[in-house]
């Protein structure tokens, strides 16, 4: 009777190509929608220029009048249309931050793929040390090293996040206005 070592390899199974294919379908999953999102993020920041500029065209000939209510008014809402797009502004930074993310997230699924598909890495530490080592050297940001660092500490997902929101509250990590 054979016995099942879920830890040794098993020259009968092909659960690590298996495991590789799945982890690669999840990688160009992410990379396809990050390629059609950025046609629409390229269509809408199009729009929000011609939006600029057409605003900052109405506002110089609406100064150019003679001061009256309507004047006034017509400026006040220039005034109110430019805040909202710098809330558009702010809203683009955090897509830009959710595709740098999830960049990440495909990047360390291929590099956990080439390492579970290599019979000769696989099973050596110091293989998955570096790999680990690969992934928090791509953070940029000291909330994402947080959380990297707690998840490999052995605490939950929901424990990761909060230490991850909580860096983020009290450090530099918040979208920033350019």
């Amino acid at each position: 009777m054979l016995s099942y070592d879920p830890i040794a390899p098993n020259s009968d199974s092909n659960q690590a190509q298996e495991t590789v294919k799945l982890l690669t379908l999840s990688a160009a999953q992410i990379d396809v929608i990050l390629q059609d999102s950025d046609l629409s993020v390229n269509t809408l920041t199009e729009s929000f220029t011609d939006i600029v500029k057409s605003m900052q065209m109405i506002n110089n000939l609406l100064l150019s009048l003679e001061a009256s209510d309507p004047r006034n008014e017509a400026l006040a809402c220039c005034a109110e249309t430019k805040e909202k797009i710098q809330a558009a502004i702010i809203a683009f930074q955090f897509y830009d931050r959710m595709q740098q993310c999830l960049q990440h997230v495909t990047s360390n699924i291929r590099g956990l793929s080439k390492l579970v598909e290599s019979p000769s890495k696989v099973y050596i530490p110091s293989e998955w040390e570096e790999f680990k080592n690969q992934i928090r050297s791509r953070y940029t940001m000291e909330s994402e090293k947080m959380m990297f660092d707690a998840i490999l500490q052995g605490k939950s997902i929901d424990e990761a996040i909060a230490i991850k929101n909580a860096c983020q509250v009290s450090s530099s990590d918040k979208v920033e206005l350019f």
